[in-house]
Formats: C-alpha cells, sequence, structure tokens
C-alpha cells in the first residue's frame, strides 16, 4: 500500500545530539583530533572546524539576515561555490585550538538549537537542492539541517572507533530525509506510466519507500506497490553511507539486492542527499 510520507519533524531532536557532539570532542585525544575521516582529506578537526563553520553561517543567515549575494545559476555552480565556501572556512580556522573550538561550538550550537526551534516547521521556506528546485516546507529543510550534523558527527566517531547514534530514535529521521532526493533522482529518467521503484533499508532505522511514475513526473510514497518496477535492497549502515559519498557506488552494489529491471535499479546507486 502507497501512502504519502510524513513529515519529518526533528527540531527536539538538535539540543540531543548537539549535547553529544560536544561530549565526544572533550573526549578526544590529542591524536584523535589529526586522526583521517572519509571527508575530502579532512582531519577530524577539521570536520569539527566544518560544524562550526556551519553554525556560525546559518545564525548569521537565518537569524540575522546577513545573506550573501553570491548568484548561483546551476547545480554545477552550487557545488563549487558550496566546496570552495567549505574549504577556505576550514583552511582559515585552522589556527583555532581544539579547546576554543569547542567552546565555540557549545556557545553558537546552543543558539542554532533554539533558533530552529522557534520556527514553523509547517510554513513554506527555500528549496532543499539535492530534492528537487521547488520551495520546500521549512520541517524538509530542518530535516535536511539535522542530517548534516548527524552525518559529520558520524564521520568523527568512525574516525575515532566510538560508536554513532544509531538508536532508531535518531537514525531514522535520517533515512526518512535522504529518501527525500529520490524524485529527483530520477528526473530524467523515462518509464511508463505506473512504473514503480522500491528502496527497501533494512536494519531497525529503515523502512521502504517507492517512486511512482504518474503524468511524466516521479512521486515519493512510502510503502510499495503490488508489482514494482524494480526494488533496491539496502542495509542501513550501507544507505546513509552510499547517500552522503561515503562509499562508491560499486561498492554499494556489491552489498545490494537488486530485483526487477536492472537498468531502473541501478539509477538508484547515483542518489546523493547531500550537495558537496
Amino acid at each position: 500500500m502507497l501512502e504519502v510520507p510524513k513529515p519529518v519533524i526533528v527540531a527536539k531532536l538538535f539540543p540531543e545530539i548537539h549535547r553529544e557532539l560536544i561530549a565526544l570532542l572533550k573526549s578526544l585525544s590529542a591524536n584523535d583530533w589529526q586522526k583521517s575521516t572519509v571527508c575530502r582529506n579532512w582531519s577530524v578537526k577539521d570536520v569539527a572546524l566544518h560544524l562550526l563553520g556551519g553554525e556560525i553561517g546559518n545564525l548569521s543567515r537565518r537569524r540575522d539576515g546577513n545573506v550573501s549575494t553570491t548568484s548561483i545559476n546551476n547545480w554545477n555552480e552550487l557545488v563549487t561555490f558550496v566546496n570552495e565556501w567549505n574549504q577556505s572556512w576550514v583552511s582559515a580556522a585552522d589556527r583555532i585550538s581544539p579547546r576554543l573550538l569547542i567552546d565555540l561550538l557549545a556557545l553558537v550550537g546552543s543558539q542554532m538549537c533554539a533558533y530552529f526551534q522557534e520556527l514553523d516547521p509547517f510554513s513554506m521556506g527555500g528549496a532543499v537542492s539535492w530534492a528537487g528546485p521547488e520551495s520546500a516546507p521549512v520541517w524538509l529543510d530542518l530535516a535536511r539541517e539535522y542530517t548534516e550534523r548527524w552525518h559529520h558527527q558520524q564521520h568523527i566517531r568512525d574516525a575515532v572507533g566510538k560508536p554513532g547514534l544509531k538508536q532508531p530514535r535518531y537514525f531514522s529521521p535520517i533515512l526518512e530525509t535522504f529518501i527525500r532526493a529520490l524524485p529527483r533522482t530520477y528526473h530524467e529518467t523515462i518509464a511508463d506510466e505506473n512504473t514503480s521503484v522500491v528502496l527497501t533499508i533494512t536494519g531497525d532505522s529503515g523502512g521502504q519507500w517507492s517512486i511512482l511514475r504518474k503524468n511524466m513526473n516521479w512521486n515519493l510514497y512510502s510503502g510499495t506497490p503490488a508489482e514494482p518496477g524494480a526494488e533496491v535492497i539496502l542495509d542501513q549502515e550501507i544507505a546513509w553511507r552510499l547517500f552522503t559519498r561515503g562509499i562508491s557506488q560499486n561498492l554499494a552494489q556489491e552489498q545490494a539486492i537488486i530485483k526487477g529491471d536492472p537498468t531502473l535499479g541501478l539509477k538508484l546507486f547515483e542518489m546523493v542527499s547531500i550537495i558537496a
């Protein structure tokens, strides 16, 4: 049975994962800060600096109205801009000590959490670019921000061998948000009317979602139709890493099960639920 997916409401989770981040960073040794992560040759410290830059940028732009005048014309320009922006901040902020970095994150992170909880999740906001170019409800924007903080904290945890925040309370909203990129992934894929593709994510935090071809568009649903054109079955650990470029498409395919039309199924491995 197919149903419209429910909104992902996460405002109350921001303070919890923020506290977990501060506790994690305070537990690190001097050697831990220099360990490599999966993020573009960034160390643990670099990822933490990126998180700090994200909080400062979000507060400045969203709460304080300090809006950039940079003109972005297409997806490729957006990716290039974000990559260069992120790297310039991390490089400039490298002189910040770990101790001060923790203090700054504690300060601005708590302000960010408070601001997010003031917003009306059902009002309309800007686009979530990896989900589509149209305006999105604020709850999806907040869910996107939640995934950003969760998956980068997980990168740090992976690098230093600490367990992740994999309880369904924290992990299920990640997967429920990431799958919003499915329709955009298949946007240019032509198929017969009523063709469907099912994504099954196994594990305690997983679920089943489908996209259905209607009126030349792919629409997202929870659940699965009786006779899908293709189904991809992924473990939850493989899924979140695939959608954040933490694992290659080929490696993910080797650990997946693909049923039905292989062309339709393999397209799913191009899905990315981040900008850069």
